[in-house]
């Protein structure tokens, strides 16, 4: 791929858009999957089967930029905008249906647990492979290869088939061999969550260290807080276009101010609804607690309540549901789920078989424990905690109001943190 002929510039983008076409067997697609689809197909009366609706999806459309030698450049958007596909075609991965793309130099990419892992080979070989395929060397591999074993605390499972990792272990692995490779251009999808908070700081601050290098690097993150840390410039993607590219203040606010929390309440018909085999997500709302109508304003002197619907699909489907919470710059306030170990109340349901059915979750924050201010909520379903097979990231916001309605003292946002719990304080006298 050619690039402009300024040569700060690693990555142009001119006018690409990307189209699928939904119910065919799509490009790349793997063995196994294109085998299933065929005996569907073959099922439900021979070839003509397989054209039964069909209908065309732009995943991007008319998407233009650059990015300059050295920026360090995040990419927010809610999920289905087009990010992955994005990355997938400034990677290589994908083609293009229209438009150019250039990239300078070597990439290193970093889109899914295990990409450019041969899961029989050990850690060890996988490092020589990876360097391989980004065109390494193997006397530049050695060079770096205790860099990318320290950097990834895998030392002790070198020698350990990578099937066997975890996909924490994988990710760390897979993100110290594309960031000690010394790529040009290092692009990073939200894989990074997988890791633990400290693992994800110290790629964050990697990242920081390649840009002032001068290689150009691409974020895509729903942790707005590392976006707004990091980059130095963001872009917006909706609906498969770039809506605003800004500074990541602006983009963030722009974001955050697009969410839908007029009404207090997402919900979802069957065809768009988030799914998984088993679960399909119905709505997510919040509320004072006791109340019935859900509205994206509540009262800071009452229990807040989040609601969660959803149907079981298959019988015996084990499903728990995690929320999180972030501040309105993205920070991450709190994490609970409905685990014994992170809820005050037992939930029956949890971590036991369903019957097929409709159900409702509920999660209750305390009264005055929030500050009066604007939260965004984040949701995860799945049958284990931390490894949701449904998310839908910033999902809803609603913001917490001081109306003062049982207090005289001072109304309003609370200056300091976004948690402002009403603690027990009591006076009396001492002797002298």
């Amino acid at each position: 791929m050619d690039v402009h002929e300024d040569t700060s510039i690693a990555i142009d983008v001119e006018d690409v858009s990307k189209q699928f076409r939904l119910g065919t067997l799509g490009e790349h697609q793997r063995i196994t999957e294109a085998i299933s689809s065929k005996i569907k197909a073959l099922l439900k009366g021979g070839a003509s089967g397989a054209s039964q609706g069909v209908k065309d999806f732009w995943a991007l459309q008319h998407v233009s930029f650059q990015i300059r030698q050295g920026e360090v450049v995040g990419i927010i958007g809610h999920n289905g905008a087009g990010k992955s596909t994005l990355l997938k075609i400034l990677s290589r991965i994908v083609t293009p249906t229209c438009g150019r793309v250039g990239v300078r130099g070597r990439v290193g990419s970093l889109l899914e647990v295990g990409t450019g892992f041969h899961p029989e080979l050990t850690g060890r070989e996988n490092i020589f492979l990876n360097g391989a395929i980004l065109g390494m060397k193997r006397s530049e591999i050695r060079k770096r290869f205790d860099q990318i074993v320290q950097f990834a605390e895998v030392e002790q499972f070198l020698d350990t088939p990578v099937k066997r990792y975890s996909s924490g272990m994988t990710v760390r692995l897979g993100f110290s061999v594309a960031a000690h490779m010394e790529p040009d251009v290092l692009i990073i999808d939200e894989v990074l969550s997988v890791g633990d908070q400290a693992f994800q700081n110290r790629c964050m601050g990697k990242a920081t260290e390649l840009g002032t290098q001068g290689r150009a690097i691409l974020v895509v993150s729903h942790n707005l807080a590392a976006i707004a840390n990091i980059c130095c410039r963001a872009m917006l993607l909706d609906h498969g276009s770039i809506v605003l590219d800004a500074s990541p203040k602006q983009v963030i606010d722009r974001y955050l101010q697009g969410m839908r929390a007029d009404t207090g309440t997402v919900n979802w018909n069957t065809t768009s609804a988030p799914s998984s085999d088993r679960v399909r997500l119905h709505s997510v709302s919040i509320c004072n607690a006791g109340r019935q109508s859900s509205s994206h304003q509540v009262d800071i002197d009452q229990p807040i309540c989040i609601r969660i619907d959803y149907e079981v699909l298959r019988e015996d489907t084990i499903n728990t549901v995690q929320v999180q919470l972030k501040d309105e710059n993205g920070v991450y306030i709190l994490s609970s789920a409905n685990a014994p170990s992170m809820s005050l109340t037992q939930d029956d349901f949890f971590s036991k078989p369903l019957s097929v059915g409709r159900y409702r979750t509920e999660c209750e924050l305390p009264a005055n424990f929030l500050n009066d201010s604007r939260y965004v909520i984040s949701l995860f379903l799945g049958p284990e905690i931390g490894k949701p097979t449904i998310r839908c990231e910033n999902v809803l916001a609603f913001s917490v109001l001081d109306t003062g309605a049982m207090r005289k003292e001072y109304l309003g946002s609370w200056y300091g943190p976004v948690i402002r719990p009403r603690l027990a304080w009591s006076t009396v006298e001492a002797p002298l």
